[in-house]
């Protein structure tokens, strides 16, 4: 658990630009995930959990098939954000800039652009799983509820990229005075590209569900 294999992409990207702790943490992902949970939030939590089969039961229907396509609609909303990420800067960026708050107004915007097609993709998405079946119900009522409880902690977190990215623009000015710039410009559409997946891991995993939900595997276990 306490092993780094399974950090994220962005995760990944950003310590590599900034110093080793001196004194690494040694809570695993179950301890850390329990600090953003208040005793209020785990009642919550566990009273969604128990009326999962009550939900089920409402929808003891059988499952219809569905024209919705939510794979395709997750393959254009990304495909549509990973453009705009990847659409330079105008004017360009020239290696005697010296101001950040281009750059940081740039993050922020694409950050914004990523929060609000995905928060509409999610949705869609819950929409469709609970239109299909009662498995795929309840999962859609869980991430309801976890988006709920977690959504602005997550905000919060990812708020704080811009001022790592930051870092990295001071570094590789100081380190890369003539050339800087276009390793800047690739490390921030990288940073963006993360960001952008981890975003996207929750609709991700629903679509997923979606798609295997022929194979007779349970989505939910109690």
């Amino acid at each position: 658990m306490r092993s780094h294999f399974n950090r994220s992409a962005l995760v990944r990207q950003l310590a590599g630009w900034l110093p080793v702790p001196e004194e690494p943490s040694r809570q695993d992902l179950a301890e850390r995930l329990g600090a953003w949970l208040n005793v209020a939030d785990a009642i919550t939590l566990a009273s969604a959990h128990q009326s999962l089969p009550r939900l089920a039961a409402k929808r003891r229907t059988p499952a219809r098939q569905t024209a919705a396509d939510p794979k395709a609609d997750l393959d254009r909303v990304r495909g549509t954000l990973a453009q705009a990420i990847a659409t330079p800067p105008h004017p360009p960026t020239d290696a005697s800039d010296t101001e950040f708050a281009p750059h940081n107004q740039r993050y922020l915007d694409q950050q914004r652009r990523m929060e609000m097609a995905i928060d509409a993709l999610r949705g869609h998405v819950r929409q469709v799983l609970a239109a299909t079946s009662p498995q795929l119900a309840q999962l859609a009522a869980m991430d309801a509820m976890l988006d709920q409880m977690l959504g602005g902690r997550e905000q919060r977190v990812l708020n704080g990229v811009p001022a790592i990215v930051k870092a990295r623009f001071t570094q590789l000015r100081q380190s890369q005075p003539d050339t800087w710039p276009a390793p800047f410009e690739q490390d921030f559409q990288q940073v963006l590209l993360a960001e952008l997946d981890l975003r996207l891991q929750p609709v991700m995993g629903m679509v997923d569900a979606f798609d295997k939900r022929d194979a007779g595997a349970p989505v939910l276990k109690k």
